[in-house]
């Protein structure tokens, strides 16, 4: 890893952040969203909307935490969707078949959209709940039909040491699919774009491709946290109360899983935005993370970051603060 990405420390920390796509990139800024996508021609396919500010309890730390991550995997799913439309080569739309048929046949096309959008974030979450937290969990009470003597906190080491392959074994996997590989592409090159305008240097291709990859506001960042977060509250809640039963445990996991999201949200906030020492070597585990998920991309996406990024900044100076 370059000197620059370890250090991470800009004179200028921007709340404007973004999510690679399928052939593009959506950027998020204090007032307006936009998503453009590489179509086969080469063309850009580009769409803006405005963001509605967050009011009362979407405001609260830690609440606020919940509202921003569910209000991601809604935006996300709808953006992802939206670019593979887009970036199909030509096949032509194809034939809806079971769910998605019989919601297309009962409900008007707008409506349609938002309940499969919806039921994807839904599926989403609970994939990546039950593979990263409710498996590791499973597991650990197999181990412990074997090992019938095996201390409470051993427990809850072992749960964590899974939690933590199993999740690196996954991004390692996907990063050696081609079209998710493409896809981690462009999520350097969103990392690249947003740190070029953070260093207060012009939005040109020549320099965000010297700009680092890993950032330490990132998605693969946040998830290795609510990782951690999740291991550190089962050692100091389940040991204590002697919570050995597996169901309990995974309901219990289930049950305090806004808290870990709260909390969650909270450290990245404040690691995101403090260069010293002792945030580098906070968020250290997560830049390094961001390996699997980022690599260095083509001027084509670099030009895709760009675009999105230069729609959604402000135009009063300094709106975007983090």
């Amino acid at each position: 890893m370059a000197k620059q990405d370890a250090n991470c420390c800009t004179p200028f920390k921007t709340t404007c952040g973004g999510q690679a796509l399928l052939e593009g990139i959506m950027m998020q800024g204090p007032g307006r969203r936009a998503i453009v996508v590489r179509k086969p021609d080469g063309e850009l396919d580009i769409t803006e909307e405005a963001v509605k500010p967050r009011s009362g309890l979407a405001k609260l730390p830690f609440l606020r935490g919940l509202f921003v991550f569910c209000g991601s995997m809604v935006h996300g799913m709808r953006a992802l969707m939206h670019s593979a439309e887009v970036s199909e080569d030509g096949a032509g739309e194809e034939e809806l078949t079971g769910i998605d048929k019989w919601i297309s046949e009962h409900f008007e096309q707008d409506k349609a959209m938002s309940i499969v959008i919806t039921l994807a974030a839904v599926i989403g979450i609970a994939f990546s709940v039950g593979l990263f937290i409710l498996l590791p969990t499973a597991l650990t009470g197999l181990i412990g039909l074997v090992w019938k003597t095996m201390p409470l906190w051993v427990r809850s080491v072992i749960e964590g040491l899974l939690k933590v392959v199993i999740f690196m074994t996954y991004l390692y996997l996907c990063s050696k699919m081609k079209e998710i590989h493409r896809v981690f592409q462009y999520h350097g090159a969103e990392h690249k774009t947003i740190y070029c305008y953070e260093n207060g240097l012009e939005l040109t291709v020549e320099n965000v491709r010297k700009q680092p990859r890993h950032h330490p506001r990132c998605g693969t960042s946040f998830l290795f946290v609510v990782i951690a977060v999740s291991i550190f509250l089962s050692i100091v809640v389940f040991t204590p109360l002697k919570i050995e039963n597996t169901l309990l445990r995974m309901a219990l996991h289930l049950l305090m899983l806004p808290v870990i999201v709260g909390v969650t949200y909270e450290f990245n906030r404040y690691v995101g935005g403090h260069d010293g020492p002792v945030s580098r070597a906070l968020r250290g585990p997560g830049m390094w993370m961001q390996n699997f998920t980022t690599f260095e991309p083509d001027d084509s996406m670099i030009q895709v970051g760009i675009e999105a990024l230069k729609r959604v900044l402000p135009e009063e100076k300094g709106a975007d603060q983090w």
